[in-house]
C-alpha cells in the first residue's frame, strides 16, 4: 500500500489564499477593536505565516486597510440587498434604514472603519473600494422607490444617510437615549424614513408641475 500524502498544515496557504485570509482575519480584529486593531505583524502571527509573507499581497498596512474596508462594504451591501428584497409590508427604505442602524450598533468596529475613517474618503474613483461604496449607495437609491427626476433621489439619499449616520454614532456613544422625547432609536429612524419619503414625493410633484 502506497503511503498517504502528508496532510497540509492548517495554517499554510496556496498562492492567493493568504490575501483573503488576511482580509477576513483583519475584519475579525476590527469587529472587536475597531480600525486601530489592524496590525500586519499580529495577523501574520495569528495565521501562522512568516512576517514578510503578507507583504507579497499588501505593500503596507494602508493597502490592507483599504482591502478590508472594501470587503466590509461588500458584506454591508449583501446584507442590505437581502433585507430590502425580502417580502415585507414595510417599505424598502424602512428596511434599509433599520438594517443600517442595526449594523452600525451591532458591528460598530466595522461601521467605524467604513464611515468614520479617512480610508473611504480617500478612495480614488474606479478603485475597488470606490466601487464597493457606490454599490451601497445604489441600494439606497433603489430603496427610495422613486423615479429619477434630476438629482432629487440622490439628494434625498444623502440626507437620510447623513441622518442615519448621526443616529448610529450618537447612539453608540450613549448620547441618544430618547428619554427627552420618549422615542426609541428605531422609532426615530422610522420618523426619518417617513419624512424623507414625503419630502421626496413633494419635490418630485413640484418638479413635474414646473416642467
Amino acid at each position: 500500500m502506497s503511503p498517504r500524502p502528508a496532510r497540509k498544515p492548517l495554517n499554510t496557504y496556496h498562492h492567493g489564499d493568504l490575501r483573503d485570509a488576511l482580509v477576513q482575519a483583519a475584519l475579525g480584529e476590527v469587529e472587536l477593536g475597531g480600525p486601530e486593531a489592524i496590525s500586519i505583524s499580529a495577523l501574520a502571527k495569528k495565521l501562522g505565516v512568516s512576517q514578510p509573507a503578507p507583504y507579497k499581497h499588501f505593500t503596507d498596512r494602508e493597502t490592507l486597510v483599504v482591502a478590508v474596508t472594501a470587503a466590509a462594504f461588500r458584506q454591508f451591501s449583501a446584507m442590505l440587498r437581502e433585507e430590502i428584497n425580502k417580502p415585507s409590508k414595510r417599505s424598502k427604505l424602512s428596511r434599509f434604514a433599520q438594517a443600517t442602524l442595526n449594523f452600525g450598533l451591532r458591528r460598530n468596529g466595522i461601521y467605524r472603519l467604513m464611515f468614520a475613517s479617512r480610508t473611504t474618503a480617500c478612495a480614488p474613483k474606479g478603485s475597488e473600494l470606490h466601487a464597493a461604496t457606490m454599490e451601497a449607495f445604489e441600494l439606497l437609491l433603489e430603496a427610495l422607490e422613486a423615479p429619477a427626476v434630476g438629482l432629487l433621489r440622490e439628494r434625498s439619499a444623502l440626507k437620510i444617510w447623513a441622518a442615519l449616520h448621526g443616529v448610529v454614532m450618537l447612539a453608540e456613544q450613549g448620547l441618544l437615549t430618547g428619554r427627552l422625547a420618549h422615542v426609541s432609536r428605531e422609532e426615530l429612524v422610522e420618523d426619518l424614513v417617513e419624512q424623507t419619503k414625503l419630502a421626496l414625493s413633494v419635490a418630485i410633484k413640484a418638479a413635474g408641475k414646473n416642467g
